[in-house]
């Protein structure tokens, strides 16, 4: 019986962002399903949209016999910690060790982890799984849509296989993906050719919309695209918060031939580039966002909904600034709802207080981000929860979600998601679980950027974005870069990176 030994450790990495991730971090996981080792990652990675998830079910369709080592990942934040990712990745190689006589090897990563001695997060796990499996036995991973692809990485990977879409509804799709590339290099005994071309701009992630022109475009181009000759090819626009030298978009294929690559990856890349100046749109400061949203409430028959997408937490933020608050009760909002912010005190002081009691906080504001600080005011507690449900809707795709105490806070006519664990919110149940129902919404404020679309897209009148003070800028210029790759533009069309200094290598 064909053995694959099996794995996932994930982490986008923002190293502009205020918090790192520890240890525990991948223990709870965040957004994500709970750390899992042996087999009970195959208990946890059932029907759920997760790459591992999908990988499993195919790899049973197959007959193929399972070796689990450990599955982890956390919230975006700033950098991984050298603790937490030596002792997961150690843990991860051992079992692979101990795994005895293998066929393969399939990791569902990231591919934008940055941790605090190493830039390139998933090349050096790639390079001691290869050390220990040896150049021969097929190794192919999974990657997300936003992966800052490196020269190292597609080194030491057989295949990579990245996200099509964002939102990310087809993150169980690219596992399944993966087991299909995979299959045809155990069926063959031969490894396809590869072509790796990084891109000459960082893309927004704002713009990175796969609902939207013109990713959406370039994706059709790409499905259609892929062939006998070239069976497996990838765009990932990046993930433009990591402040090292392969961050960026790139392109990779994997064909018969190395002529067929390059032919793939060329095609690909000059599309790409060709659409430069389409990754744009309008964003509007929090007063701007409010009131256009007010004024299109008064005919709108379903919800505006507002991305908070600086304080994005699946981008690093930490899901706790203020500005947007501010926004709705400044302008006297009715019928809004925000979620969610993240303040473990706050939450501790309403349920402490109890439901239909006030209770004065300093409510979020606590990551130290600029022009941003504690909300001090008085709020009505309206509900409590112990902060577990079941996110059902496209992105989460039935996960179990812990979000800690929670509360659903009100002042005036605004209620407010408060929450003791950070969680994009992607997901109405995110609103639902505290006594809000979003469709009774005349704005809903989410602390998202692209993934909340997959859930709010069908419910909304329109969708603005609105950039208060957050951790992930959408202008990516803004960013105070000093160790991209000389010449790139740090937005389409934008100005090109000139180093100060010369950057040191990736590590």
């Amino acid at each position: 019986m064909t053995r694959i030994a099996i794995g996932g450790f994930l982490h986008e990495t923002n190293t502009f962002a205020p918090t790192k991730a520890v240890y525990d971090d991948f223990v709870h996981g965040g957004g994500w399903p709970s750390m899992a080792v042996g087999t009970d990652m195959l208990k946890v990675m059932r029907d759920i949209n997760v790459g591992l998830a999908g990988f499993v079910a195919a790899a049973e369709a197959q007959g193929w016999e399972l070796a689990p080592t450990i599955s982890a990942a956390a919230s975006p934040s700033a950098h991984v910690t050298k603790d937490a990712y030596e002792r997961i990745v150690t843990d991860m190689i051992e079992r692979i060790r101990a795994a005895g006589p293998l066929d393969a090897v399939y990791l569902d990563l990231h591919g934008a982890m940055v941790s605090e001695h190493f830039d390139d997060g998933e090349g050096e796990v790639l390079r001691r799984v290869r050390e220990v499996i040896g150049r021969d036995l097929p190794l192919v991973a999974s990657l997300d849509l936003h992966a800052n692809v490196t020269p190292e990485m597609v080194e030491h990977a057989d295949a990579l296989i990245a996200y099509r879409t964002y939102p990310h509804v087809d993150m169980a799709d690219t596992g399944r993906a993966a087991a299909r590339h995979l299959a045809l290099l155990l069926g063959t005994r031969q490894k396809f050719a590869k072509a790796f071309r990084q891109l000459p701009f960082l893309i927004p992630i704002s713009w990175q919309c796969t609902n939207d022109q013109p990713a959406k475009g370039i994706y059709q181009k790409l499905a259609e695209m892929q062939s006998e000759a070239v069976p497996t090819l990838s765009f990932a626009p990046g993930f433009p918060a990591a402040d090292f030298c392969h961050c960026g978009p790139s392109v990779f294929a994997y064909g018969r031939t190395q002529a067929d690559a390059d032919a793939a990856a060329d095609q690909l890349a000059a599309l790409v580039e060709s659409h430069e100046d389409d990754f744009d749109g309008r964003i509007y400061s929090p007063d701007e966002g409010v009131r256009l949203a007010m004024e299109l409430a008064k005919t709108a028959k379903k919800p505006i909904v507002i991305a908070d997408t600086q304080d994005n937490p699946g981008a690093g933020g930490d899901s706790d600034t203020t500005g947007m608050l501010r926004a709705l009760v400044h302008n006297k909002a009715q019928r809004a709802a925000i979620g969610a912010i993240c303040d473990p005190a706050s939450a501790k002081a309403a349920h402490a207080a109890g439901v239909g009691s006030t209770v004065t906080l300093a409510l979020g504001g606590k990551s130290g981000i600029p022009n941003d600080a504690p909300y001090k005011e008085t709020f009505v507690v309206e509900k409590l929860s112990d902060g577990e449900f079941v996110a059902s809707g496209p992105y989460y795709g039935g996960r179990d979600m812990d979000m800690g105490p929670s509360a659903c806070l009100r002042i005036g006519g605004i209620s407010v998601v408060v929450a003791s664990y950070k969680a994009q919110l992607a997901d109405q149940s995110m609103y639902r679980y505290v006594g809000i129902e979003p469709m009774e919404q005349a704005i809903l404020v989410n602390k998202s950027s692209v993934h909340f679309r997959a859930d709010f897209e069908p419910i909304a009148e329109k969708l603005l974005i609105c950039a208060a003070p957050g951790a992930m800028p959408a202008d990516t210029a803004a960013l105070p870069w000093t160790r991209l790759r000389p010449g790139i533009r740090l937005k389409p069309n934008g100005p090109a990176f000139i180093p100060a200094t010369k950057s040191r290598s990736t590590g």
